[in-house]
């Protein structure tokens, strides 16, 4: 298993950032690149506990489907989602934010295992992490910029 810990701060109020990590149209807009569509369950708006959510993304040139279910809720605070169903062996995202210097910071904690025993953890060292990674980074910088953008 994988752990991958992020923090982005972000010139916004912590309401702000909670609500745009948590929107199925920002998810959609940030992972574009993946095509990353939500397909079943909430398709729309902001995610709340006990939500659950499939979507539909293409990696590696592989139409794949992820459904997760929001687990906590702490507005506006923190929030979890874990995988239900999805070519993870196990998935869990926990997003945290506090508030620093007027100032958000937005803190992922992101956790995961492939399939496929030896494999799968070779497979997690050599492109997953770097790909995950790289996924969140770019998830992030979509928020901090909507969120920088919003309170101009």
């Amino acid at each position: 298993m994988i752990t991958i810990h992020l923090t982005t701060l972000i010139n916004a109020p912590i309401e702000t950032c909670f609500d745009l990590a948590r929107s199925i149209e920002v998810h959609q807009q940030s992972t574009a690149r993946t095509n990353e569509k939500a397909i079943a369950g909430r398709t729309s708006g902001l995610c709340e506990a006990g939500d659950i959510i499939t979507w539909q993304a293409t990696h590696f040139g592989i139409r794949q489907k992820l459904t997760v279910k929001i687990t906590k809720m702490n507005r506006p605070y923190s929030f979890e989602d874990e995988m239900v169903k999805g070519a993870f062996s196990s998935m869990k995202h926990i997003h945290t934010f506090t508030t620093k210097s007027n100032q958000t910071l937005m803190t992922d904690q992101f956790s995961f295992g492939a399939p496929l025993g030896i494999l799968g953890t070779l497979a997690e060292k050599l492109v997953l992490k770097k790909y995950m990674t790289t996924f969140l980074i770019e998830r992030n910088a979509m928020i901090k910029s909507l969120a920088e953008t919003q309170i101009k």
